[in-house]
């Protein structure tokens, strides 16, 4: 089903002519921002329809109609390898160290290289890391919003 919900439904399904959202999306908004939230999750054949999305620039729906993805920016996100708390890094200190921001930087990319195909990271332009906010950052998200 999640593929069909992309692409739309087979021939002699109920909604074939109606497209998939993804791809109707796309084709009447070609300069789009797709998000793929939390990527980690989706099923397998996702991930198949992003290798070829990724390598040829281009999809075909189930209606025959190829849907054009040169224009489009495509994110996704994840979590895979962010621990869980940070409970370990902070024993005696309230911050993350260089060296910590180090360490879960290469647990995010040794999780992201063991789960996802090199197939679909090669086709990736970047990966970036988000750091955890620190207190004084997050005072200042406090101060203004609170």
């Amino acid at each position: 089903h999640s593929i069909s919900r992309l692409i739309g439904s087979p021939p002699g399904y109920i909604g074939y002519s109606e497209g998939g959202q993804l791809t109707e999306q796309v084709y009447k908004n070609p300069n789009s921002v797709i998000l793929f939230d939390e990527i980690e999750k989706a099923h397998t054949d996702i991930y198949n329809i992003m290798l070829q999305i990724l390598d040829e620039g281009r999809l075909t729906d189930s209606t025959g109609k190829l849907i054009d993805f040169t224009n489009t920016i495509i994110l996704l996100t994840s979590n895979l390898g962010c621990p869980k708390n940070y409970d370990m890094y902070l024993k005696n200190k309230n911050y993350l160290s260089e060296s910590d921001l180090k360490d879960i930087e290469n647990n995010i990319k040794l999780n992201i290289n063991n789960y996802f195909k090199p197939e679909l990271i090669n086709r990736l332009t970047n990966i970036l890391i988000f750091n955890p906010l620190n207190i004084d950052t997050l005072l200042l998200i406090f101060d203004k919003f609170i």
